[in-house]
């Protein structure tokens, strides 16, 4: 069993919360994290890069001179790729980059992700991080409290709080996401883990897939 600190806005502990380690997949698979987190990356990626080639770039397809007979090396049009402002061998064309891997494996990474931070001692549960407001300076000093300014943090709710959110945005580093839109891309790519009390329930409340991992 892991042992997580509960603290509230000030940052003095509450309590504790124990989590057994089989509720987000018993253990961690490296490779499948590995594969989910290329997959997210491939596609957020545009794929519109593109160049031109021989064939595409202007001038003329004459050759520029004679075989033989003139000592110079033997040449042929202007846009080849040897000579400058030609067209680019091989280079780039749009194309798409996306993929998906099965569902049962991003979802079993993405509980794997965060048991991660529960055994690394990176994630955090709060009693309650309510916001009677919109205001930056109060996270801010949340954040403060917790020992989070200075570094970067995925702050986790039970459901979309606008008043946490929009206080958050202009935080450097921070990210707010409702529990159940967390992906194992966010996840790993915060130092720090913010979970509320509620928002831990709420991803307690889906039993992970049995064998997911294995599937994958």
């Amino acid at each position: 069993m892991l042992s997580l600190n509960v603290v509230n806005g000030q940052g003095e502990p509450v309590g504790t919360v124990d989590i057994d380690p089989a509720e987000f997949g018993g253990k961690i698979n490296r490779q499948l994290l590995h594969d989910v987190v290329i997959m997210y990356l491939a596609n957020q990626r545009a794929g519109t890069h593109s160049t031109l080639r021989r064939g595409e770039v202007a001038g003329s397809t004459r050759k520029l001179f004679r075989q033989k007979g003139t000592g110079n090396a033997r040449v042929g049009t202007r846009r080849t790729n040897k000579r400058r402002g030609g067209g680019t061998a091989k280079g780039p064309k749009p194309r798409d980059y996306e993929y998906h891997l099965p569902k049962k494996a991003v979802r079993a990474a993405t509980r794997m992700a965060i048991l991660s931070k529960f055994q690394d001692q990176e994630a955090l549960v709060i009693d309650d991080l309510s916001l009677p407001e919109i205001k930056t300076k109060q996270m801010a000093t949340i954040l403060q409290s917790l020992k989070l300014a200075d570094t970067t943090c995925l702050i986790g709710t039970a459901g979309l709080d606008d008043n946490v959110f929009k206080s958050a945005r202009n935080i450097r580093g921070v990210e707010v996401l409702p529990a159940g839109q967390f992906n194992a891309y966010t996840v790993l790519k915060q130092k720090r883990l913010l979970l509320t009390r509620a928002a831990l329930d709420e991803l307690r409340k889906n039993k992970p897939e049995k064998n997911a991992a294995a599937k994958a």
